[in-house]
């Protein structure tokens, strides 16, 4: 399991996976921009596969690279092809649930703003669309 952080002891892992690898990419680069307001929350993204996810939450393990009141971005396992990794994997850390709470409900409108574009503007995501109605 992983190891609690005496300073920021409250945290959250959110995934959230895309179609392709370039959506992915685009709504972690949509969402890096804006840093996080607080020092009292550090908040990291990734690009990971699904695989990933699986391995980490049976693990129970929290990672990423988090400074104080910034954001991060990384790719994790080198080994994996870029185009397989399709999941945007967020995590915050807070010092209270409250803070935690704030950041994550802020990210989320974020999330759904940039989900609500791409839904719009992008062709990948509309023909993805067409093939689950398809289903």
């Amino acid at each position: 399991m992983a190891e609690i952080d005496p300073e920021f002891p409250c945290s959250l892992a959110i995934s959230i996976p895309f179609p392709t690898h370039r959506l992915a990419s685009s709504a972690l680069r949509a969402l890096q921009v804006d840093a996080e307001l607080s020092p009292l929350v550090q908040r990291s993204f990734s690009l990971v596969t699904l695989g990933e996810i699986e391995r980490s939450t049976s693990n129970g393990a929290l990672g990423g690279n988090m400074q104080n009141g910034s954001t991060t971005a990384t790719t994790v396992d080198g080994d994996v092809p870029t185009e397989e990794k399709t999941v945007l994997r967020t995590e915050y850390k807070a010092t209270t649930n409250r803070m935690l709470r704030v950041s994550v409900n802020g990210f989320l409108e974020s999330m759904g703003v940039v989900l609500g574009v791409m839904q719009e503007l992008d062709v990948d995501v509309l023909a993805e669309g067409q093939k689950i109605v398809e289903s």
